[in-house]
């Protein structure tokens, strides 16, 4: 876990920057984790990673760009050592994923002290920040994680929450979930269109803006949500009608200007329940893909299959992604399927 020495630690951090930059992943943990920290410091240049897992020497020109006194980088699971030796300034790292070996950064990983402890880095936003409450829930349950905070959620917006559940049941059946995956939707999109919303959802102070589309903003949010959740909907429904074989569930779909993948299978693996996922967005000469699973630890199995093919992928113990050669893609199934136990 991250201790209260260590919160305290990392706030005074975020207090004492004058220009703070903050690099964060691009999902709901990620970007609720920015909200949290930059309306708790009152000030900050945000930039959103997207396609790579790794923060790497190609995102120094923003720090030269900027000129931060301080960089945070949010929910990210791996920072390049080029980056760090080059940005100039000290390096703040906040992420829950597997604890990786840094030199020169000050990280902060509830993973770092052994223990199996991998709450969001929204959570430990909120725990820092102490600030929205509903920000906190959206990021956290983004993440497939109900916190011990959701029974407050839960009295202040019945609405959103009329009881608390399974991580499942929250992101896809209740309000709160809905308002996640609206967040989510957000970060789809061009790099104008992800910040244009990101802009509208820093001037939300309340969940039934959006909601209920009370003020400009929420409505400009929903209007775009909208406009992704029909692009969602009609692959979620092929995926759906997909044949499960075997209780592995393979389902593939052409390049479109968003990337689906993580959010399709979550879903999947919560509609299907029992199924090992995979959802792989072919591009021209590869597959960006997601796996999901409640009954297999992924990450080593995903390592196994990967080997000598031309890819990467890594996670959560039962939440991956990655990416592999459009060739390979048909043979990193397949050892799956093996792996887990399936027949091939």
């Amino acid at each position: 876990m991250i201790s209260n020495e260590q919160i305290l630690e990392f706030r005074k951090l975020l207090e004492s920057s004058e220009r703070p930059l903050f690099f964060f992943d691009d999902d709901p943990d990620g970007l609720c984790s920015y909200l949290l920290l930059k309306r708790f410091a009152g000030k900050g240049r945000g930039v959103v990673v997207k396609s790579t897992p790794v923060l790497g020497t190609q995102y120094l020109r923003k720090v030269h760009e900027i000129r931060p006194d301080r960089i945070f980088v949010l929910d990210k699971p791996g920072i390049e050592q080029d980056f760090i030796d080059e940005a100039g300034v000290q390096v703040v790292w906040l992420d829950h994923h597997p604890a990786s070996k840094i030199n020169g950064a000050h990280y902060f990983n509830p993973l770092l002290d052994g223990t199996n402890d991998n709450r969001p880095t929204s959570y430990w936003a909120y725990r820092i920040s102490e600030g929205s409450l509903w920000m906190a829930m959206a990021g956290c349950i983004g993440d497939w994680f109900v916190p011990e905070f959701a029974a407050d959620f839960s009295k202040k917006y019945p609405d959103l929450l009329p009881r608390v559940g399974e991580p499942g049941f929250v992101l896809f059946d209740t309000g709160v979930g809905k308002l996640s995956r609206i967040i989510s939707s957000l970060l789809k999109g061009t790099t104008t269109e992800v910040y244009q919303c990101i802009s509208a959802l820093e001037k939300i102070r309340e969940p039934e803006e959006i909601m209920e589309e009370k003020t400009p903003a929420g409505r400009y949010i929903m209007k775009y949500y909208r406009k992704v959740n029909k692009v969602y909907e009609k692959l979620l429904q092929k995926a759906l009608k997909e044949p499960c074989d075997g209780n592995f569930l393979v389902f593939t779909y052409p390049m479109t200007k968003i990337s689906l993948s993580g959010e399709l299978s979550n879903e999947l693996l919560y509609r299907l329940p029992g199924n090992l996922i995979i959802v792989g967005r072919i591009k021209k000469d590869s597959v960006a893909f997601s796996v999901r699973s409640a009954s297999h630890i992924i990450p080593p199995l995903l390592k196994e299959a990967l080997e000598g093919l031309e890819g990467y992928g890594g996670g959560h113990e039962h939440a991956c992604g990655g990416s592999v050669s459009l060739r390979d893609f048909p043979d990193m199934v397949g050892r799956m399927r093996k792996l887990s136990g399936r027949k091939s």
